[in-house]
């Protein structure tokens, strides 16, 4: 069972980590250590976003046994975490990374047009290149005195909201669309009464961290705040840790989040591991991985698999999907690039 610190050792963890990969970085298949054969082991690189920390660190530990297996081979992995944004910008700048399993497909576009990444890549596994889903609730304390049970409660005067930024945050940006998606249809796509819903919301922002663990730090480590907007993943995590403390809230509108994979072919090709990166991924969509993700409060991406995690998750939650944003290019140039609506209804920016 994880520590009950385990939300405030995971974000000093993942800056160590960074500071590991960034040392480690360039050595491709040669780990230092051997296999049978006397050929070197395969070092791989995984940067991922915030929130994934823990299932990776036990998602590699499967995986090394399963290669071995099926390769005879042994295989090595470091993983780096931080905001979803940040991370794939670190990957543009030199971070060697054979794989990317990052908050939204938009992240790993950058890399795509950075030259990194072959195109199409999001049809290289299913559904989107998204092993495993997630959608967008709301982390209160327990008792919830402000009784938060939607998104209008969030713009009340009163109630002090954590959320990270955008900027730097795929879970963030997941958070301002489920939440824009609601007011669309609160106030029929009025967009004048929408920017004013938004604007009164992130009023109540008191810290917007660059990521999404940070953010759940802030609010469950440093008791900052009333409510935590917040992966589902990350809340159901919190009410395990901390059962006494705190709940989840479902909105009634909230949003299908897909977290995107993907190898980042330039540095797989250059390391000699294009080959394990691939099976790396795929490997996610296996049984015992989709499991693996239930129990670390992802949604499934196999049907069947999700549906014996019924206990855990809201399965009629009304979702929106980023498609009816027209996409996440388009999505992103709406709302997220600079001077664009993000931008103009943000009171802190």
């Amino acid at each position: 069972m994880r520590t009950k610190n385990v939300l405030k050792k995971g974000i000093v963890v993942g800056m160590s980590m960074m500071l590991f990969v960034g040392s480690l970085t360039g050595c491709g298949s040669d780990s230092g250590k051997k296999n049978a054969d006397g050929s070197d082991a395969i070092t791989l690189t995984n940067v991922s976003y915030d929130p994934t920390r823990e299932l990776y660190e036990q998602y590699n530990k499967i995986f090394k046994e399963h290669y071995k297996e099926t390769t005879g081979k042994d295989i090595e992995i470091t993983q780096s975490h931080g905001g979803s944004g940040s991370q794939a910008r670190s990957v543009t700048e030199g971070n060697e990374a054979d794989v990317v399993t990052l908050a939204l497909a938009h992240d790993i576009t950058l890399i795509e047009e950075a030259g990194m990444i072959e195109k199409g890549w999001i049809d290289e596994f299913e559904g989107n290149s998204s092993p495993y889903t997630s959608t967008i609730a709301f982390l209160v304390r327990k008792g919830n005195e402000k009784n938060i049970q939607d998104w209008d409660d969030l713009t009340k005067s009163g109630v002090e909201v954590i959320t990270p930024d955008p900027k730097s945050s795929g879970g963030a940006c997941w958070n301002f669309l489920a939440a824009w998606y609601y007011a669309d249809k609160k106030f029929g796509g009025d967009e004048k009464q929408i920017k004013d819903f938004m604007t009164k919301l992130y009023a109540n922002v008191s810290v917007m961290d660059s990521g999404a663990r940070g953010a759940t730090t802030t609010f469950v480590e440093n008791k900052k705040g009333d409510v935590l907007i917040a992966w589902e993943n990350e809340a159901l995590l919190s009410v395990s840790e901390y059962p006494d403390d705190y709940e989840m809230i479902t909105p009634s509108i909230s949003i299908k989040a897909e977290p995107s994979v993907a190898i980042v072919d330039e540095n797989a090709d250059k390391n000699g591991t294009q080959e394990a990166a691939k099976e790396y991924l795929n490997y996610l969509y296996s049984d015992e991985a989709q499991k693996l993700a239930g129990e670390n409060y992802y949604r499934p991406s196999n049907e069947e698999i999700l549906k014996t995690f019924s206990d855990t998750f809201d399965l009629s939650v009304d979702m929106c999907t980023i498609d009816d944003f027209g996409g996440w290019d388009q999505a992103y140039k709406d709302f997220f690039e600079d001077d664009a609506i993000f931008d103009e209804i943000n009171p802190q920016g």
